[in-house]
């Protein structure tokens, strides 16, 4: 059972070839995949052992342990979940430069005290001038790489808008006060662990091609080890103008200009209007119930709630809870709710501005005992038999973080900019990389993108556009109560993670450690492929399942779940950072 795929093997049949092309020593890493593949997989007496950071009043979970400490520190200042959200927001471009960002943008999902919850979109935008055959040559072929490492790839950035707004409207703290950890980390530098080194050796091949990006991550050409220190005085200065001046300095002032002179000196299409014209929204939750809980996530341009709820409506009437974790029935059924629910999310999904999007229809109680109705106990239904189930459309990586304070409010946060550093170039002296978001749109409708996603129309470029996206910062209430906060990394895998650390609680009895540390499985519809980690089956589980007409493929892990989970019986915050990203930290008090 303990198999692992080459990491040519690419999670959705989709390495990119920027990574493909690493030397030797450099070990490439897929989209989607942990940050440290080295880490040995969990056994199931491993996973037993698992106990989560417990702490009475607040807890912050991150993905970068210092990330977190700032977190903790502003809740202790006085600060609330809102505060906390957007210092770590801004450590984390710091101190997690591969995922943390202020060269993306993201989804933040708040929960107050008061039970009022609302959901935030700084989603990056398509430019102005982009089309749907912007990444095709003349024969109509799409172009590889034009999306992911070229300047052409690159989405207007919302992370500075997205923090800025959630900070006037519901925090308690001025800018300066929340931005100066990050601002005092990024001019002192901080302490490389082995957890960071593992984050940057992914691309320090990469990094010499662009001279003001070696400048600042390898020291003197070669990689970082553990133990140095890094200094990034070009983003300190970066973000000492965003606290002066604010959304100003980012949207119409010298970071954009910096960032358009580049785009333009690299044949980008990025231009000042596009920076000018950025905004970000506030939406209602998508909202549906399962057991008893109610779960609160993303509506689009994220798919990650509807698709969510939808297989949670898909597999409502199954006793996971009597099938157990990893057993044959258990993992049948939740893959075949995942197959029908992802058909659905590729063909009907995407920006609200552009598109209809059918939510209703999709989690309707009909609608999901019509999909049931087409699972057969006994056999694996193949993709091919499976279409987007309401007919046919109208044509027309990332980090997670999970807050809550003293007074109960919950803040579930993702942001990206997709790959691992992004387009992998910094725009001049700016300090921080650019996303590569753009190649989450549909380059070519039926043409997999980087992460095997087989989409349509409904998905395509077009100017001022947001691409669809999969991440599901997520809150669950238990009576109306907080019970968990939730979310991770790792492209089309988000959903499953995040859907995962659920049922692992609710259905599996286990707490928040065991839930995020657990293996887990992945089906997205196309490829016709089942994903999973090693020591989420048997072998007699696995043997069992092809035999129903399955094809595994096995990959060492992905995603990094960052939860806290309110225990309903002691009342305690648990905090739960992912065995897969360990520089992380849980952190209370």
């Amino acid at each position: 059972m303990q198999r692992h795929l080459v990491a040519a093997a690419a999670l959705l049949l989709a390495l990119p070839a920027a990574y493909a092309a690493g030397a030797a020593s450099s070990q490439s890493i897929i989209p989607g995949q942990a940050l440290d593949s080295s880490a040995p997989p969990t056994t199931r007496a491993a996973l037993a052992k698992a106990r989560p950071v417990t702490a009475p009043h607040a807890m912050v979970v991150s993905d970068q342990h210092l990330a977190s400490e700032v977190g903790v520190r502003i809740l202790k200042e006085g600060g609330n979940a809102v505060d906390a959200a957007v210092a770590v927001g801004y450590a984390q471009a710091v101190v997690n430069p591969c995922c943390g960002n202020i060269g993306g943008g993201g989804f933040m999902m708040i929960h107050l005290a008061n039970g009022h919850a609302i959901f935030l979109d700084f989603r990056e935008k398509a430019p102005l001038r982009a089309t749907p055959t912007l990444y095709q040559d003349t024969q109509g072929n799409v172009v590889p790489g034009l999306s992911t490492k070229t300047f052409l790839g690159v989405g207007v950035p919302g992370t500075v808008m997205g923090l800025d707004t959630a900070l006037k409207k519901y925090g308690t703290m001025t800018l300066r006060q929340v931005m100066q950890p990050a601002i005092e980390l990024a001019r002192k530098g901080f302490v490389l662990d082995q957890g960071d080194i593992n984050v940057l050796d992914t691309r320090a091949w990469s990094f010499a091609g662009h001279p003001n990006v070696a400048a600042i991550f390898l020291d003197h050409g070669k990689p970082y080890v553990a133990g140095q220190r890094l200094r990034q005085p070009q983003l300190a200065r970066t973000l000492e103008l965003i606290e002066h001046d604010g959304t100003r300095a980012f949207y119409r002032g010298p970071i954009a200009r910096a960032i358009v002179t580049a785009s333009q000196a690299h044949h980008g299409i990025l231009s000042m209007k596009d920076f000018a014209d950025y905004t970000v929204q506030w939406a209602k939750p998508i909202e549906c119930r399962y057991h008893g809980y109610t779960v609160l996530s993303d509506p689009p341009p994220s798919s990650g709630g509807v698709t969510i709820c939808e297989i949670l409506q898909i597999i409502e009437p199954y006793p996971f809870s009597k099938w157990g974790y990893g057993s044959v029935e258990s993992l049948h059924y939740l893959v075949e709710a995942e197959r029908r629910a992802f058909a659905d999310r590729n063909t009907y999904l995407g920006d609200p501005a552009f598109v209809h999007n059918p939510i209703d229809e999709l989690l309707s109680a009909p609608h999901a005992a019509k999909l049931r109705a087409t699972i057969l106990a006994d056999k694996a239904t193949p993709s091919s038999e499976i279409k987007g189930s309401l007919g046919s459309t109208e044509g027309t990586d990332t980090t997670n973080y999970s807050i809550v304070d003293a007074h109960g409010n919950a803040v579930a946060v993702t942001y990206t900019i997709n790959y691992l550093f992004g387009v992998g170039q910094i725009a001049g002296d700016t300090g921080f990389f650019l996303n590569n978001e753009m190649d989450d749109f549909t380059s070519k409708p039926g043409v997999p993108n980087s992460f095997g996603l087989v989409q349509g129309r409904i998905n395509q470029i077009e100017p001022g556009k947001r691409p669809l996206s999969s991440m599901a910062p997520t809150i669950v209430l238990k009576g109306g109560k907080l019970f968990m906060v939730t979310g991770s990394p790792g492209g089309s895998t988000i959903i499953s993670t995040t859907l995962e650390s659920f049922l692992n609680v609710a259905d599996f009895g286990m707490n928040m450690q065991q839930a995020v540390n657990a293996p887990r499985v992945h089906q997205q519809w196309l490829p016709d492929l089942v994903f999973a980690e090693p020591g989420l089956m048997s072998v007699a589980v696995e043997k069992r399942l092809e035999t129903m007409g399955y094809r595994f493929k096995m990959i060492p892990s992905w995603g990094a779940d960052e939860a806290i989970l309110v225990n309903p019986r002691t009342h305690l915050l648990e905090g739960a950072n992912d065995r897969r990203r360990p520089a992380g930290l849980a952190a209370g008090y």
